[in-house]
């Protein structure tokens, strides 16, 4: 069962754990991802080099690929990742960035899902349809959907992988094909400060080495993203001092914080 419960005890393992989240993500969003997993109490690593990539993952509690800025490189630096991640039996997070944008990012999302041992995808709507090969477009990493619009791709790429799906917008939908929970809180800003959707896949990251249900873990990430974006839009001005606030928020975000600001 979801509940405010499962986002307030899950932060809390973080924070006593502080588990390992090897990244391979892309260049516009490292230091954000790594502040925000620093500030709930995870500890990040980025190493996308090939000669460490796979080694990195056999100290990590999780793994988390993001193609935003793809290279060949990179991609095989992903798969050695992904392929050391399935024989330790880790977490995975894809965060399809673009997907439906160019053929490289979606022929990358394909071949990842393929290899096998993926645990969460996290992208907005555009992107998810894109891998099922939905009637979709796209606007670069933008979405031109809801993120309702998306809810059956999202279920048949779950049924289809054995995996979950986030599916970030104004409202966010998490399923594994069968249960779907929704995440109620939110605030338009988050989408004015680049990389929060990268920093949510990060979160997710975290969240899924603490908790072995993927489905809540999921949605406990993005349910601490939700509340700390609400929270941080009070204080702030606008998307400068909304970044800054944000990483505030999730440093100081509590039980009480969670309680009162958690909708269902």
């Amino acid at each position: 069962m979801f509940n405010r419960d499962t986002v307030i005890n899950d932060l809390k393992k973080i924070r006593e754990q502080s588990p390992l989240v090897h990244n391979i993500t892309n260049y516009v969003v490292m230091n954000n991802t790594a502040n925000a997993l620093l500030a709930i109490g995870a500890s990040p690593v980025m190493a996308h080099a090939t000669e460490e990539a796979a080694d990195m993952v056999n100290i990590a509690g999780s793994l988390v690929l993001n193609i935003g800025t793809l290279s060949r490189a990179w991609i095989e630096a992903m798969q050695k990742a992904l392929e050391a991640a399935k024989k330790k039996g880790i977490p995975v997070v894809l965060d399809p960035v673009g997907a439906g944008a160019t053929p490289l990012r979606t022929d990358t999302c394909i071949r990842l899902l393929e290899q096998g041992g993926l645990t969460v995808i996290r992208g907005n709507a555009s992107e998810i349809m894109a891998l099922t090969n939905a009637a979709s477009s796209t606007k670069g990493v933008d979405s031109t959907h809801s993120a309702a619009d998306a809810l059956g791709s999202a279920k048949s790429l779950a049924e289809q992988y054995g995996c979950v799906v986030t599916i970030s917008g104004s409202r966010d939908y998490i399923t594994d094909g069968a249960t779907v929970l929704e995440i109620n809180n939110g605030t338009p800003m988050l989408t004015r400060v680049t990389g929060m959707g990268c920093t949510a896949t990060a979160l997710t990251g975290a969240f899924t080495a603490v908790n072995s249900d993927m489905l809540t873990a999921a949605a406990a990430a993005m349910s601490v993203m939700s509340i700390a974006g609400e929270l941080a839009e009070k204080i702030s001005n606008g998307p400068g001092s909304m970044q800054a606030n944000f990483l505030d928020v999730l440093y100081s975000l509590d039980e009480e914080n969670i309680r009162s600001t958690f909708r269902e």
